[in-house]
């Protein structure tokens, strides 16, 4: 592939996260606004402290605040995927520009956010002891660190097998090497049980599937919307070397 083309899916990759973000922007409002207040509203009253003024108004940050990191996001990830789908395109199989755009958008969700999530899944404000929010920090992003290293690992043994043993029974082998590392991960990493007591399980419960509903809808749509771009792109009339010209 050449230069401009990688280029051209950048932009392309770039575009189709801020479309995502929107969308996610959208769901993190009605999905995630509500459990965040409730969580808000009980460490208010369960607070010795009163009466201090807010740096940033709850108005602002469920608004201009939520909508700028969503969208910053949404950008910064889409380009990065954009750059994996460079490297993955006719790398993992026949798959066209759409489906490939899909498995680089689902392999995203699966190994960037759903694995460290059933580690260590998000938890809403009052939740989480101050002390050990390094820790915490550290370890969550050692498990997508993992997890991606993992899943890299899982498509190269994949692709070594399949000569010996077929697409299928390759995939099966290596899909169970995943499985076994990340359950020894998982059971080998520290954890964490920080809910405070009396606060309600429903709002965590809530909060939680709100977190991953949010990531799902990014990614799917920058799937859908990445692979539509991508598909107009590297299926133009005009090849690519004539574009490089």
């Amino acid at each position: 592939m050449n230069s401009i083309s990688v280029r051209d899916l950048l932009i392309r990759g770039m575009l189709a996260g801020l479309i995502a973000g929107a969308v996610a922007m959208a769901a993190a409002y009605f999905l995630g606004e509500g459990p965040v207040d409730a969580a808000i509203a009980f460490e208010e009253s369960h607070s010795h402290e009163h009466g201090g003024e807010e740096l940033v108004s709850r108005a602002l940050q469920s608004t201009a605040g939520l909508a700028t990191g969503v969208l910053v996001f949404g950008v910064a990830v889409g380009g990065i995927a954009a750059l994996a789908y460079c490297v993955a395109l006719g790398r993992i199989g026949g798959f066209g520009p759409r489906a490939t755009a899909a498995l680089v958008a689902g392999g995203a969700l699966l190994t960037v956010y759903v694995v460290p999530y059933l580690k260590y899944p998000p938890n809403p404000p009052a939740v989480g002891d101050p002390d050990t929010i390094g820790q915490r920090t550290a370890l969550y992003f050692l498990m997508v660190l993992l997890s991606v290293l993992l899943a890299v690992a899982t498509v190269i043994l994949g692709r070594r097998l399949t000569a010996r043993l077929g697409n299928w029974h390759a995939t099966v082998v290596a899909a169970a090497g995943f499985l076994l590392v990340t359950g020894l991960a998982f059971a080998f990493l520290p954890s964490f049980n920080e809910v405070p007591k009396g606060f309600p399980a429903t709002v965590v419960w809530e909060f939680r599937l709100a977190t991953l509903a949010i990531q799902a809808t990014l990614w799917t749509v920058f799937g859908l919307v990445f692979g539509e771009l991508a598909e107009r792109l590297l299926t133009a009339k005009k090849p690519l070397s004539a574009v490089a010209g």
